[in-house]
């Protein structure tokens, strides 16, 4: 079994910052592509950012030059530096891990539960 969680929402101000955690324990072999999605209320769920197999960060536009993306393999981690924060980014946060769990799989995605960020004065 594969469990994904999420950790480091909160409220901040304006202009302030979060670093947002996402941890898988269990039977991981092998981590693919890791993805940081967001859902403001009222609204679809969007990616915001990923880091492919290789480290290879992408960003949308909404958050490019703010939020860095990175990771830690040894941790099974990875953590999304949010930087300049607005109220247009909150909403609720949310990772999603291809994972294999043999050597030999392919990666299955699997999805943390969700950590609220409100940016409010």
């Amino acid at each position: 079994q594969v469990q994904v969680v999420e950790s480091g929402g909160g409220t901040v101000q304006p202009g302030g910052s979060l670093n947002l955690s996402c941890t898988a324990s269990g039977t991981v072999a092998k981590i693919y592509a890791t993805i940081w999605y967001r859902q403001a209320p009222g609204k679809q769920r969007e990616s915001i950012a990923g880091m492919t197999v290789n480290g290879n960060p992408i960003y949308s536009n909404s958050v490019k030059g703010r939020f860095t993306i990175s990771r830690d393999t040894e941790k099974n981690a990875m953590y999304l530096q949010m930087n300049d924060l607005t109220p247009d980014d909150t909403a609720v946060y949310f990772c999603k891990m291809a994972i294999a769990t043999t050597n030999w799989g392919i990666g299955t995605d699997f999805w943390g539960q969700g950590t609220q960020v409100t940016v409010s004065a």
